[in-house]
């Protein structure tokens, strides 16, 4: 069976141990705008970017070096009918080593062609996870939204 819910994949040569501590970095490489713990197993967070998105996860399954899924909890777009087509979806990194690489596969389970935010999140995602969280691995500098003060 074949799943429309977004995903994508990418390999980089760092250990999983690397890779899992960068994706729980989330600062690091979706925004600075985060508020709240990333890394830990019932960890809650929200993010905000300006009026436009904002959305509170908490991590449901962590599983070091392999694993990391978010539930989003509730979610507010400014841009869609639904302001809230995220919430209720799962966000999910998993992560496998073959051949000296480290795999991370993402999936944003629920994320599916039928949203109307489903372009724009697909290319969101596409630049978070395999240009932004990439280059944190690699690199050790994610390109993270900047941090908005309180009068932006």
């Amino acid at each position: 069976m074949t799943t429309q819910d977004f995903n994508t994949t990418f390999s980089v040569d760092q250990t999983p141990n690397a890779v899992f501590d960068a994706i729980t970095n989330v600062r690091g490489w979706w925004s600075e705008n985060i508020e709240g713990g990333t890394a830990k197993l019932h960890d809650e967070f929200s993010y905000q970017f300006r009026d436009i998105h904002k959305c509170t996860m908490r991590l449901i399954e962590v599983i070091p070096d392999k694993k990391v899924v978010w539930l989003v909890l509730d979610n507010y777009f400014n841009f869609t009918e639904d302001k809230t087509e995220w919430t209720g979806t799962t966000i999910e990194f998993e992560l496998s080593e073959k051949e000296n690489q480290t795999h991370v596969h993402f999936t944003h389970r629920g994320l599916v062609p039928t949203y109307e935010c489903y372009d724009l999140c697909f290319d969101s995602w596409n630049h978070y996870i395999k240009s932004s969280l990439f280059k944190l691995i690699t690199t050790g500098q994610g390109e993270p939204n900047p941090r908005e003060g309180v009068n932006v």
